[in-house]
């Protein structure tokens, strides 16, 4: 179901337009921006076009919830929306195919800016990642980084290249190539290329931002020059910490079991350091977690660990559960790492998943394993137990030293 009204119009076109403009347009693209009674877009992009018959309008900020009401007022009109390159890519093109229904939409695209600059670097688009800026912040890039990657980044004005440039250069990439494709398309595209540990300055509003990824192997720490991005499993000193820490081997074992998809939502709850939330998120671009933190210096670590690799838009919630989980979002998968022998948390985490969601609980002390060890033979599920030992120097010879061992209960609601 869309989150359209009934007072809307019965069809939209939505025309995308580079930087070359009108005479960019293909005759179709041209036939109706001109037929319209209304033709909605950037100031920008209603320049790129001569003038109408009918009524221009510029987008009004903040522009998400002025949406309904705007298309509400020329329900009768023959409406057209201008986008920039394809609408469908980070465009106002998808916005409207949810919020209207696709039905509704004609969609005449143009190349997007990240087919136009990989046209011109000569990378396979099917291998270039992009990372959308525009509205987010600067550090999502950082989830991104791996040796070798190739980077297009969608920034959110003039200042993104050089804020990205000083962020790889803090974080041991300040090698990395850094093209910037400015007006794409346009007579005046103009393109130049230099290094992080170089770029400074800004650029036109209009641009892509090109990255191939070369670490700083003398200045770079291992957790940073060893990861790969989306890849589970950061070594435990990538985390500030207070101990309270879902060690390395088992936080792999815990993501398996929990199953990150793109869109999913995570309660990472008795989060500690979050190292479970920002893993889950760092999968995928899309992915989403909520970490509950009860303590308010650890929930203040969990926001500079998720900022400092690469998932800044983590949400952290300071509170104690079960209390603190009743108005959240409904969750597609729960992890407990602390508070299982806090009375009703495990049911209120059952109750808040919807069939299909996984509920990942790793128990420590008997009292928490005992707990876990009951809703399994209610609930069924895995139970495991996970031993890790580590081979550590002891005068001068090397024997196996335990780590405590944990109890991992994994479950799919029914």
């Amino acid at each position: 179901m869309n989150e359209a009204s009934t007072a809307l119009p019965e069809r939209v076109r939505v025309v995308g337009i580079g930087a070359d403009g009108w005479p960019g347009l293909s005759p179709t693209a041209r036939q109706a921006i001109a037929g319209a009674d209304v033709l909605l877009g950037s100031r920008r992009q209603l320049d790129l076009v001569p003038e109408p018959s009918g009524r221009r309008i510029a987008w009004p900020s903040p522009l998400l919830p002025a949406l309904p009401g705007l298309f509400a007022e020329y329900a009768d009109s023959t409406v057209c929306v201008l986008a920039s390159g394809d609408p469908m890519f980070h465009g106002i093109g998808a916005t409207l195919a949810r919020m209207l229904g696709p039905e509704r939409l004609d969609v005449i695209p143009q190349p997007s800016s990240v087919s136009l600059a990989c046209s011109r670097l000569g990378w396979p688009l099917q291998e270039t990642r992009v990372v959308n800026l525009v509205g987010r912040a600067v550090e999502n890039v950082l989830a991104a980084l791996d040796p070798d990657a190739r980077l297009l980044v969608l920034g959110s004005d003039g200042t993104t290249p050089g804020k990205v440039a000083e962020l790889l250069t803090e974080h041991g990439f300040g090698r990395s190539e850094l093209t910037v494709l400015q007006n794409l398309g346009a007579a005046h595209e103009r393109h130049r290329t230099t290094s992080a540990a170089e770029l400074r300055e800004n650029t036109e509003p209009l641009h892509v931002l090109a990255v191939r990824c070369r670490t700083d192997a003398e200045t770079q720490p291992p957790f940073e020059r060893f990861r790969t991005a989306g890849a589970p499993g950061l070594p435990d000193e990538a985390f500030e910490h207070d101990g309270q820490l879902t060690k390395r081997d088992v936080r792999v074992t815990t993501l398996a079991r929990l199953g990150p998809f793109p869109g999913g939502l995570l309660w990472d709850v008795g989060a500690g350091a979050g190292s479970v939330a920002v893993e889950w998120m760092r999968a995928a671009p899309s992915c989403r977690a909520i970490a509950i933190e009860r303590g308010a210096e650890r929930a203040e670590r969990v926001v500079r660990n998720a900022a400092r690799l690469g998932v800044p838009e983590l949400s952290v919630v300071r509170g104690a559960a079960p209390e603190a989980l009743r108005e959240l979002e409904r969750p597609d998968a729960v992890f407990v790492g602390g508070g299982v022998t806090t009375p009703d948390v495990l049911r209120t985490c059952m109750e808040a998943l919807a069939p299909g969601g996984r509920l990942v609980v790793n128990a420590v002390t008997m009292e928490s394993e005992s707990i876990v060890s009951d809703w399994y033979s209610r609930m069924g599920g895995e139970l495991v137990r996970i031993g890790i030992e580590q081979a550590a120097p002891i005068g001068g010879f090397t024997a196996w030293r335990p780590a405590m061992r944990v109890t991992q209960w994994a479950v799919t609601k029914r």
